[in-house]
């Protein structure tokens, strides 16, 4: 749930994240087709019980075929309120919960995975750039923290940026800054569209591993990163703890954590085998996701 400036870029938006759902679950291993639904308005003053009911009997339609959970601009309580109406919810109490926690704990262990490939497997030597420490990104500094990474932190939100740095022990950068810090991983964790044309020639990491849906502005992008030698861990890669924990819970038996967490981290196999394909195909990283994820949809020979 976003306030966009019209409905063509919620459109525009809504198919982006849906390619980027598809190609997500692929490269997950999922038994999952991929989806995306987006509601205009803001979320903090143009929420109601009566809209997300409204929504929930739209998704009921569609009987089954799409399953929505939380994601930006969405809580926990929301999805119970869509429960209220349809089945095809998950996440809700009962169920798998927040995806927020898992999302971070896939992040993690992608950044550990692309320090390995690159040849670093000590992330207490490691400095990694935080941009967005909203529930994912906060929770990913909390992970790094603790495994003695010198971590550094970036949000729109001062009030959230200074409680995690007090929490933590992180240092503090302005938005405009935060790519443009030295250090061996950027980890963007808000919105898409950081790495363009213009952010990318200011890069200094050796990687850009993080949350945020659609990193690259445009395709050509990741050619510009690989132009500049720093690794892109793909997003879609990168970030599919939260649908990893979700698909959990429609197994049999319901949602057991344990299981949830060790599907989870195996987020770190997922990556790696995208990046050593870019290595082998001499390709880009984000050329090989695609081709791994395109692979497992029979979209390729």
């Amino acid at each position: 749930m976003r306030a966009y400036a019209n409905e063509d870029d919620a459109v525009t938006d809504v198919l982006r994240l849906s390619r980027g759902m598809s190609y997500k679950n692929a490269t997950a291993g999922l038994a999952l087709g991929g989806g995306k639904a987006v509601i205009l308005g803001d979320p903090r003053t143009d929420k109601t019980h009566a809209l997300l009911e409204a929504y929930g009997r739209a998704v009921h339609r569609l009987g089954g075929a799409y399953l929505t959970a939380e994601d930006v601009g969405t809580t926990q309580t929301d999805m119970d309120a869509i429960k209220s109406v349809t089945p095809y919810v998950t996440g809700a109490t009962g169920g798998s919960g927040d995806p927020s926690p898992a999302t971070a704990l896939g992040v993690f262990h992608a950044i550990t995975a692309t320090l390995r490939f690159l040849g670093d497997s000590d992330l207490s030597t490691s400095h990694v750039v935080v941009l967005g420490v909203g529930k994912v990104g906060g929770d990913l500094v909390d992970h790094l923290v603790e495994a003695g990474a010198r971590v550094t932190i970036s949000d729109v939100d001062p009030v959230r940026v200074a409680d995690v740095a007090t929490r933590t022990g992180a240092a503090i950068v302005g938005v405009d800054e935060a790519h443009r810090v030295p250090c061996d991983v950027f980890s963007p964790c808000a919105l898409g569209g950081i790495l363009n044309e213009l952010t990318i020639p200011q890069l200094e990491c050796r990687a850009v591993v993080g949350a945020a849906n659609n990193q690259l502005a445009v395709d050509a992008d990741g050619d510009r990163l690989a132009a500049r030698g720093v690794l892109y861990a793909p997003d879609y890669v990168v970030n599919a703890g939260g649908v990893i924990n979700i698909f959990d819970e429609l197994q049999d038996g319901g949602y057991e954590p344990d299981r949830a967490r060790r599907a989870v981290e195996a987020v770190a196999t997922n990556l790696t085998t995208v990046l050593e394909v870019a290595r082998a195909d001499l390709i880009t990283p984000a050329e090989a996701a695609d081709r791994v994820a395109e692979l497992r949809l029979g979209l390729t020979p």
